[in-house]
């Protein structure tokens, strides 16, 4: 796939991205707002790999910003033959009563950034007959946990559909739909979430492995380990009203 650039490198999956695909001899290509952590993790990739790593670094919810890592996507040098469009971020307030500006953001991040850089990634790609696009989703996708579920419904729809069209190019879109992951998400949103128990949790290394293989294998939905498979099945075939019922649950735990 040659050069691999995966958005929100410097923590979490992002994180476990970079050194999955650097230790399978991929360059990268990192992008974050922190640029100290980024080329900090750039240094070590090289040092430990000894790939070709480049830093850029963006808000990706600004517009100019994101122009400018969908210029890169279309570049021809060192050309990107993978897109982990990973970036996002949960927030911790009700919708009626939050900030409508830190809404707008994480919209932009998860939904807008994604559609923007996917276009500039598949376009360059289908040109040269070989890429693939990975889209960081959640099994949240299918409940109804704020605006959280809403962008990540939207990446899943919308990697199905972008499969779709770009079958038979030699270009795949595969979405990831984990569950609870042990990273710095929850702890970012300021979450509580020591009251569940550790079976739901997954670990990093392991979702993004499985991504990773879902990818070559030009999978279109991927959903790290059997016991979030079947929740998903299950919340697939639930009435949307029991499903509500689950979510508000949920919520009032936090």
């Amino acid at each position: 796939m040659g050069t691999a650039l995966i958005t929100g490198a410097s923590a979490g999956l992002g994180l476990e991205f970079a050194w999955q695909l650097a230790a399978a001899r991929h360059d990268l290509v990192l992008v974050a707002r922190d640029v100290e952590r980024l080329e900090r993790l750039a240094a070590q990739l090289y040092a430990a790999a000894g790939v070709h790593v480049e830093v850029l670094p963006a808000d990706l919810s600004v517009a100019e910003d994101v122009e400018r890592v969908a210029d890169r996507l279309r570049a021809t040098e060192r050309r990107v033959g993978l897109l982990v469009n990973n970036a996002g971020y949960g927030l911790h307030q009700r919708f009626v009563t939050g900030d409508v500006d830190e809404e707008l953001a994480a919209l932009d991040v998860m939904v807008r950034a994604v559609m923007v850089l996917s276009r500039a990634a598949a376009e360059q790609m289908v040109e040269h007959g070989r890429g693939a696009v990975l889209n960081v989703g959640s099994v949240a996708a299918l409940m109804t946990s704020g605006t959280y579920s809403a962008h990540k419904a939207w990446v899943r729809t919308f990697t199905e559909g972008l499969a779709v069209e770009l079958a038979g190019s030699g270009v795949s879109a595969t979405v990831l739909c984990p569950g609870f992951v042990h990273t710095e998400f929850h702890e970012r949103a300021k979450m509580r979430m020591d009251a569940y128990p550790e079976v739901v949790w997954l670990r990093p290394d392991a979702v993004v492995a499985r991504a990773l293989a879902d990818v070559r294998r030009g999978a279109v939905i991927s959903t790290p380990s059997i016991r979030y498979s079947l929740a998903a099945g299950l919340l697939r075939m639930l009435p949307r009203g029991a499903v509500r019922g689950i979510s508000s649950g949920r919520a009032r735990r936090r």
